[in-house]
């Protein structure tokens, strides 16, 4: 996918870059709370993403690509804790794993859910244990094959009769859309890429 050569996004750059933490702001009324984990790992010196495809039998988002998470328990102390439980449920990573590097924006999705992404450096390779119910297999990709804006569009979502603009990532035949493709955008206007050149936003509200 990517032409071999010194990466643009080394572990230091991403670090501060990442550490530079978006304030915290309160979900809006009747959302669910949501920690998920945007867990980042290096293979040949060039940073990669971690990704589940879900399952068809999840309540919400079947058979989505997303990053391992879910929603706030009464036990979680706070959303980072959901973050690294649910990651744990889904794929088999242990909290004490995760370096946990920075936070992306929070988002609210049509669904009904508030996100908070937590971005953490993963050891790799790793012994994953995937919950065979949630997730039916992990998809790795490069952070660098996110940057060309030709692999990125966006469109119309219409959900329980509300209709909203959403963004897309593709590229041979691999989608991510919705919330997660939010998430990815923030990390790269995060790391001075924008894939969607002349717009202050992404062209999408979930």
């Amino acid at each position: 996918m990517l032409q071999k050569g010194m990466t643009r996004f080394p572990p230091a750059f991403l670090k501060s870059r990442l550490s530079l933490n978006p304030p915290a702001s309160g979900p809006a009324p009747g959302l669910q709370p949501a920690g998920v984990l945007a867990p980042m790992f290096f293979l040949n010196d060039e940073p990669h993403l971690l990704f589940t495809k879900r399952t068809l039998t999840v309540r919400d988002h079947r058979g989505q690509i997303s990053f391992p998470g879910g929603v706030r328990s009464p036990q979680d102390p706070d959303l980072l804790a959901t973050a690294l439980r649910e990651t744990r449920e889904e794929i088999g990573l242990e909290p004490e794993q995760v370096e946990v590097i920075g936070r992306l924006k929070s988002l609210a999705t049509v669904t009904g859910y508030w996100i908070n992404a937590f971005v953490g450096l993963i050891p790799y390779p790793y012994e994953f244990r995937l919950n065979a119910r949630e997730v039916k297999r992990l998809i790795l990709l490069p952070l660098e094959g996110f940057c060309p804006p030709k692999r990125w569009s966006s469109g119309d979502y219409t959900y329980n009769d509300k209709t909203v603009p959403v963004c897309y990532w593709k590229y041979r035949g691999t989608v991510i859309w919705g919330a997660t493709a939010r998430l990815l955008l923030d990390l790269l206007r995060r790391l001075g890429e924008n894939p969607f050149p002349g717009e202050d936003d992404a062209p999408c509200v979930d």
